[in-house]
């Protein structure tokens, strides 16, 4: 399959190869970045991230993937970071993902999920560890408005602008043309949405999902709904 894209330079880059995973809002090029399911044996990486601090493939927003033509690449992996969109942008970063996708094609997103953030900060209150990230401790109140000491060492980038609940992420995604969706919690006050840009193929995102932990969002889940 071909790729093409524009490099660092702008120039035209053609690539013949597997599997093609684009990383949306990649952050730092260090392991463990991309999800364990995008096994490097299969799968061709392209770092996209608008902050050219963190050494991206392509610096750009989540807005904007005018680099990839129309049904050109195989995945979208989302790593919290649709909530640094403003609510407006998201219809527009998950247009362009369904755009850019394959016919057998599938996003997989995960961002805090605001039901549990809410329940947890009305529990325990807002500034408990609710868990260790590679940032360091994260407190609801992180998960909410943005890691707050990223944000005070000088990363804008890190405020968060927008949230999610499951409800609100299924219906933000068939919304702007994925034919299915299924979302589950996860177990750091986090969600997963695995959207599909043909109902009911799953063979693609079964070979990434099966046997990880992610794997419910193959079976029967808490929200499983069709455009």
């Amino acid at each position: 399959m071909a790729i093409e894209t524009l490099d660092k330079r702008g120039a035209t880059a053609t690539r013949d190869e597997g599997l093609t995973v684009l990383n949306v809002g990649a952050g730092p090029r260090v392991s463990g970045r991309l999800h364990i399911g995008f096994d490097p044996a299969h799968w061709r990486e392209i770092r996209l991230d608008i902050d050219p601090a963190v050494d991206p493939d392509i610096v750009s927003s989540a807005t904007d993937l005018s680099q990839f033509a129309a049904a050109s690449l195989d995945a979208i992996w989302s790593s919290h970071n649709i909530e640094h969109l403003y609510a407006h942008e998201v219809p527009l970063a998950l247009a362009e993902f369904v755009r850019v996708l394959r016919p057998d094609g599938f996003a997989l997103i995960t961002c805090p999920d605001l039901a549990q953030v809410a329940k947890a900060l009305l529990d325990q209150g807002g500034e408990f560890t609710a868990y260790q990230s590679p940032a360091g401790p994260i407190a609801p109140i992180d998960m909410i408005f943005g890691h707050r000491k990223s944000i005070a060492a000088g990363n804008s980038f890190m405020a968060h602008r927008t949230g999610f609940t499951p409800e609100l992420i299924a219906n933000a995604l068939l919304e702007v043309g994925f034919a299915e969706v299924r979302v589950i919690s996860g177990r750091f006050y986090d969600l997963w949405a695995l959207a599909l840009v043909r109902a009911g193929d799953l063979s693609l995102a079964q070979t990434c999902l099966e046997g990880t932990p992610q794997d419910g969002l193959l079976r029967d889940s808490p929200i499983a709904l069709v455009g």
